[in-house]
């Protein structure tokens, strides 16, 4: 009845202003949709999962590139994918993972790189881990707040997420050894309390910190699945990352690469199995965050900054590294691109001396840079809206965070990374949905990441209106 009444005021009330029109156009289709779906009994529990760094053309060319992937490959006979997601600014995992889940672009959800800017490194490498961070309503809120059962395993930015019932978030400590007692952080924070202790008796042990290898995967997808048949979660989300990890050090599409799909690919089957035993009306949603393309070239983009006055080294010793002891502009490097920060974004000074700098850079075609944005092309991108210039790298050029050294040197073995410009095909992410209620072998296209989460909204029967995109067509 609520999804009728907002329906019914959104028709009967009329809007003079275009965008004002258009975002209620939105609405009403995410409306129209989650309301459909509830009225004919379709309002479907989801589990979605991230396979972080998956291109499309994984799945979609699994047969050419002589890929075993047998359940991936049944989604496309069986429900409906994306030839590609177009992601956001950066295409990087904490960024994208929050935008599947709220609908819109980091600028707004406030996610905006994988690491929070520290400009003197004091943070010790701290990342965007925590729910609170995020600045907009979430599937899990949704969800939550209509009354359905939540959990989510090793999702990005998901400490302290007081919509998940059953949580068992991704964190770890960094610039430490690992401690033994770090086993037990993990529990600290999940919740219900006792949750993982009583699992890893049935289980075995939770991971230790951040694994990103496939035992990693393949421990998250044993307590998913036990999870998943204890407590029958209305949408639960998970993040298997060991894809991402092989990606980056062997290149996509390696043999590594290619063999740890496979492996997750089985894992993905187990999953599924288990959510539809739990509730054979389950939507099975598998994403991505962002593509890969192989690395050639690492770019220090701090040293140019050092070395125009911008930033000031301390004093150091031969056995110490160099730190950062004051700075007018620096870096804040997202893989593919590197977001320019001035300390006062007011000084027209240094903001001159950093365009003039920055150009220089673009003008030598062995620096790699492709584009060189200012603030105001910057800002309908939806990311880093306090930059005062953004820095894209041609694919295969990656920003490193070297204070010492040459500003451009050759990666000496084969690795991959993310991060550049979404408008590059290949950093295009994956979606393919199947279950009750969904159109079978139905190419969507290229599709829009923010269109995500307003769809799972509408399966699960609930409406987000704070998403900036209308559903993608996936019932019948």
């Amino acid at each position: 009845m609520q999804a009728l009444f907002q329906i019914f005021l959104l028709v009967t009330f009329p809007v003079h202003n275009g965008l004002m029109a258009s975002m209620r156009t939105t609405l009403l289709s995410a409306l129209l949709l989650s309301f459909a779906f509830a009225h004919l009994g379709m309002a479907a529990p989801v589990l979605m999962v991230s396979v972080d760094g998956m291109k499309p053309e994984y799945v979609l060319e699994a047969n050419r590139r002589h890929l075993h992937l047998p359940f991936l490959r049944s989604l496309l006979a069986d429900g409906s994918y994306a030839e590609g997601v177009v992601g956001v600014w950066p295409t990087i995992t904490y960024p994208s993972h929050t935008t599947l889940l709220t609908g819109v672009a980091p600028a707004e959800h406030g996610i905006l790189a994988n690491l929070q800017f520290d400009p003197e490194r004091r943070f010790g490498d701290a990342w965007y881990w925590y729910a609170p961070q995020i600045r907009v309503p979430t599937l899990w809120h949704g969800a939550h707040a209509a009354g359905l059962v939540t959990a989510s395993i090793g999702w990005p930015v998901s400490v302290d997420a007081q919509d998940v019932d059953y949580l068992i978030p991704e964190f770890w400590r960094t610039g430490v050894a690992e401690d033994p007692s770090d086993r037990l952080l993990i529990g600290a924070l999940a919740r219900p309390a006792g949750m993982v202790a009583q699992l890893e008796a049935e289980l075995g042990p939770y991971m230790m910190g951040n694994d990103t290898q496939l035992a990693g995967d393949a421990i998250k997808t044993r307590y998913a699945i036990a999870i998943l048949g204890s407590h029958r979660p209305r949408l639960m989300t998970l993040h298997l990352s060991s894809l991402d990890e092989a990606e980056h050090e062997h290149g996509p599409f390696s043999d590594t690469a290619n063999a740890t799909l496979e492996a997750i690919d089985t894992m993905l089957g187990d999953l599924a199995k288990a959510a539809r035993a739990a509730d054979p009306a389950t939507v099975i949603v598998v994403v991505s965050d962002h593509g890969f393309v192989p690395l050639t070239h690492k770019v220090s983009l701090f040293l140019p900054f050092i070395a125009a006055g911008l930033i000031q080294i301390g004093p150091y010793a031969a056995t110490q590294a160099p730190a950062i002891a004051s700075w007018r502009a620096q870096p804040w490097l997202a893989g593919g691109m590197a977001a320019i920060m001035l300390k006062d974004p007011a000084d027209t000074v240094t903001l001159g001396e950093v365009g003039a700098l920055l150009h220089r850079l673009q003008s030598d075609p062995r620096n790699g840079i492709a584009t060189v944005l200012d603030r105001a092309q910057i800002a309908p991108l939806g990311g880093f809206p306090d930059a005062s210039f953004l820095v894209e790298f041609k694919p295969g050029f990656y920003a490193v965070g070297d204070l010492t050294g040459t500003l451009v040197k050759d990666f000496d073995s084969p690795h991959g990374g993310h991060g550049f410009s979404p408008e590059f095909p290949e950093m295009r992410a994956s979606f393919f949905a199947a279950g009750e209620g969904i159109a079978k072998h139905r190419d969507l296209g290229v599709i829009d990441m923010r269109s995500i989460a307003p769809t799972v909204a509408a399966v699960i029967g609930v409406s987000m209106p704070s998403a900036k995109t209308a559903p993608l067509h996936i019932q019948p």
